[in-house]
């Protein structure tokens, strides 16, 4: 069984948000440091942000910064981003992912990836 689901992505203008889901079936994320990655064509996959068991973050791309937020309903154990004032340099494949290391925080290693959501921002 698949164990993340990511949903919310899409074509957006440029300046344009999107806010991204990502649904956890097996896991009860804020026992994990759970983040998102991205991967563009051609690219490496990236760390954007993450938030550890015990609620905190860590902008892993300061590209992002002022512009997405993580954060986890524990009641509906489910992780989102938020992506305010997109580029185009923020288009790809958006991945959520679990602490696979036990430690729960974000200097962890991740697993778990869900398929992915495309995000693909174009004028």
């Amino acid at each position: 069984q698949r164990q993340f689901v990511e949903s919310g992505g899409g074509l957006v203008q440029p300046g344009g948000s999107l806010r991204l889901s990502c649904a956890a079936s097996a896991l009860t994320l804020r026992l994990y440091a759970t983040a998102w990655f991205r991967q563009a064509p051609g690219k490496e996959r990236e760390g954007v942000l993450c938030i550890a068991s015990n609620g905190s973050t860590t902008n892993y791309l300061g590209s992002v910064k002022g512009r997405f937020t993580i954060s986890r309903d524990d009641a509906k154990n489910t992780l989102y981003l938020q992506m305010n004032n997109l580029g185009t340099e923020d288009s790809g494949v958006y991945y959520c992912a679990a602490d696979t290391t036990g430690w729960g925080t974000c200097d962890s290693t991740f697993g778990h990836w869900g398929r992915g959501t495309q995000v693909t921002v174009s004028s």
